[in-house]
């Protein structure tokens, strides 16, 4: 329990960080964008995040964790995720 006081006065802040955020799969693609270094292509992973089944994305993301010297991890990504959705069909 916090007191009012402490509140008012700033030493305890409210996180408002995602206040905009109203669905998990908006928090999980805005948090890939800003692992992958791609905030300008964040309503891609938006999308792809709705539509995507999370194991394809997630075997995607872990390929690029492991990718220590990509250039364009975003790119690598994309790459990875169409190369799963090829062999899941």
């Amino acid at each position: 329990m916090q007191k009012i006081g402490d509140f008012i006065t700033g030493k305890f802040k409210a996180d408002d960080t995602d206040k905009y955020v109203s669905r998990e799969f908006q928090k999980y693609a805005y948090d890939l964008a800003v692992e992958l270094d791609d905030l300008a292509h964040k309503s891609l992973y938006m999308r792809l995040a709705k539509n995507t089944p999370r194991g394809l994305m997630e075997s995607a993301r872990s390929f690029v964790k492991d990718a220590t010297n990509a250039r364009s991890k975003g790119r690598l990504f994309m790459w990875k995720l169409g190369e799963l959705k090829k062999t899941k069909k």
